[in-house]
């Protein structure tokens, strides 16, 4: 083969080898697998004594803080369970309560009315009553001046027609015979 020269350098093409990639020398296998075999071991050793271990711990440290998450938001679900319940026991215990008050409320309202009204209809019953005694004096003291007011009028009609004055007790009698019947 030829020589090759670079920038001032020479060197002879002949002393690079046979020509084969290395990692396929069948002749190097040995001291491969030797190598392979300590640097799997050292990075095993290395992973299973540094690196996993750490690992395990922030695994183990989450775990713990979930499941520490985990309980606590179960205490707090129920605790919040429980204040909606105490609520709900609350809110009804109140509307229990506000239906008593309206019911009480109502009943004493019904009742007071019902006193007033009974007030109100004596007073009524009353006044009406008095009234009614009003209107019969009254009545009968318009009935008294009708008659005198009838033979007042049946003389002077008789009067007018026949042009003499009639007898006051035959008007008195004759009055008395119409207001008959």
């Amino acid at each position: 083969m030829a020589e090759t020269t670079h920038e001032g350098t020479e060197q002879p093409a002949e002393g690079h080898g046979s020509g084969v990639f290395p990692p396929f020398d069948s002749t190097s296998y040995a001291s491969q697998i030797l190598w392979l075999a300590i640097a799997f071991g050292l990075l095993y050793w290395l992973m299973s004594r540094v690196a996993l271990p750490r690992v395990a711990s922030i695994l183990e440290a989450r775990q713990g803080r979930i499941a520490s998450d985990l309980s606590a938001a179960q205490a707090m679900k129920a605790e919040s369970d429980a204040a909606v319940a105490a609520y709900e026991a609350s809110l009804n215990e109140a509307r229990a309560r506000s239906h008593a008050i309206a019911s009480e409320t109502r009943d004493a309202v019904a009742a007071e009315t019902e006193v007033t009204r009974k007030g109100l209809e004596a007073e009524l019953a009353a006044k009406l009553a008095a009234a009614e005694e009003t209107i019969a004096g009254t009545k009968a003291s318009a009935l008294g001046s009708v008659r005198g007011i009838a033979s007042e009028a049946a003389s002077a009609i008789v009067h007018k027609l026949t042009g003499r004055v009639p007898e006051p007790k035959a008007v008195e009698t004759a009055v008395d015979a119409a207001v008959r019947g």
